[in-house]
């Protein structure tokens, strides 16, 4: 199974769902809706419609990051220590409760845990990697984790993702993923080459000709491949990709 879609709702909700069967709902990062906001919009699309969750940035971004600004949350000098960074903290704790929440409104199976690229493989983050997996109710969800940077060196991450029983999210023309939860292998393509303008990348035929055959593979060994495209033509490059398969 190879399913294909976008991070985010280009060219909005309705004609989206005409398109793809399968979303990363975004907005669940910068500020988680409403309960009955995500209910609406589970009630909006198809019946065999697929939402994935991006969590919410308490959970992994301090409210110092520049992305804090899209959410108008302000919070005092004491509060704005306890968010992000996987802290074992309240905070963060209750951000991934009212996470799960939404993906239970969806009806979603996965969640994105995504860290900043200044969440470096310390001592420190390792703990609290650690022990937030570890302490989480996960419910039914399986859940898959980008880590960035070169802290994080494969056998780092492979063995995290091991013991914690994490998917490995990575972008396939950056890297490889080092493991598989419930069999499930979660791509996000950010645009190539890697650099400073890699998001307004629009890909090649031969890029995506590529991609099929890397997916294939991968779905020859039983794997559930999810494939979500998060360029600025990621509309028009998913639904490329899509006539393809």
């Amino acid at each position: 199974m190879i399913r294909v879609g976008c991070c985010g709702f280009p060219g909005g909700m309705e004609k989206y769902f005409k398109k793809f069967g399968l979303t990363e709902v975004q907005g669940t990062f910068y500020k988680l809706p409403k309960v009955e906001t995500a209910e609406k919009w589970r009630g909006l699309a198809p019946g065999s419609f697929e939402f994935t969750v991006k969590a919410w940035q308490g959970i992994t971004h301090p409210p110092t990051s520049p992305t804090w600004k899209r959410a108008g949350i302000k919070f005092s000098p004491e509060k704005m220590q306890k968010y992000g960074l996987l802290k074992p903290t309240g905070e963060v704790f209750e951000a991934w409760e009212k996470t799960r929440e939404i993906c239970e409104a969806l009806k979603a199976r996965i969640c994105l845990i995504q860290c900043p690229a200044s969440f470096t493989a310390t001592e420190q983050n390792l703990r609290n990697t650690r022990n937030f997996f570890s302490e989480i109710d996960r419910g039914k969800l399986t859940i898959v984790w980008e880590p960035r940077g070169p802290s994080w060196t494969d056998q780092k991450v492979k063995v995290l993702c091991k013991d914690l029983d994490l998917s490995h999210c990575v972008d396939p023309f950056a890297q490889n993923p080092l493991h598989f939860s419930k069999d499930i292998a979660y791509f996000r393509l950010h645009g190539k080459p890697p650099g400073e303008n890699m998001y307004y990348y629009r890909y090649a035929e031969t890029d995506l000709t590529w991609l099929l055959e890397k997916l294939r593979r991968l779905e020859g060994e039983d794997l559930k491949v999810y494939c979500l495209f998060n360029n600025v033509y990621m509309g028009e490059d998913a639904e490329r990709f899509a006539h393809l398969l």
